[in-house]
């Protein structure tokens, strides 16, 4: 499918392959952070920190190429949209994880480590999806089950934030536990928003 599109502009296989690499690092990070028993997640935070800058930078590469490219493997506002959607997932994670230090949080919650989770398993399917672009047999397997962790991570954020508003009795808690949540979830959809590029990119191809 792909193959008879790209004579010479592969690169950008590569270049999102790298970037769902960061996206992988940076969702087991906020696992293990939410994991960690002693409460101190600034040292987690910062290696967060520095995979976003890592993949802030690879963006940037790829938009660089795009204004040097002749010939593109597909529409070039289909790659500008799939890295900004994969940096995107990054920036999220790393909201999540700042916003734990700022509310100076020092205990986890399940349903936090369930989000984080999903993340992570999203990560590892978008990684898988993204190295098979070129060819694509199998990828609906995988798009299929982007799409049902999404909607176990909804599932998992709304019994989250009822539980804050019926178990919790400080509104700080609650103020601070709802922003989070949706931060983790923000970047739960923003991985199913990279599968729906990577649809319409196959339709529009096949």
């Amino acid at each position: 499918m792909f193959a008879k599109l790209l004579p010479r502009e592969e690169q950008y296989f590569s270049l999102f392959a790298q970037m769902t690499s960061y996206i992988n690092d940076a969702a087991r990070t906020l696992v293990e952070m939410f994991s960690h028993h002693n409460g101190d997640y600034q040292e987690y935070v910062q290696r967060i920190k520095g995979i976003e800058h890592a993949c802030d930078d690879l963006t940037h590469t790829v938009s660089t190429r795009l204004n040097q490219s002749f010939i593109t493997p597909f529409d070039r506002e289909d790659i500008y949209m799939m890295s900004k959607a994969l940096d995107d997932v990054v920036d999220l994670i790393d909201g999540a994880a700042r916003a734990v230090v700022m509310y100076d949080i020092h205990e986890s919650t399940e349903p936090a480590k369930q989000m984080a989770g999903i993340i992570q398993r999203m990560a590892l399917q978008l990684h898988e999806v993204v190295s098979m672009l070129q060819k694509p047999k199998g990828v609906t397997e995988r798009l299929v089950e982007l799409h049902r962790l999404e909607h176990e991570g909804d599932d998992i954020y709304q019994r989250a934030v009822g539980g804050l508003f019926h178990d919790t009795l400080d509104p700080l808690t609650v103020i601070k536990w709802k922003d989070v949540y949706e931060k983790l979830e923000a970047a739960i959809d923003r991985c199913e928003h990279v599968a729906n590029i990577i649809e319409g990119v196959i339709i529009k191809h096949s």
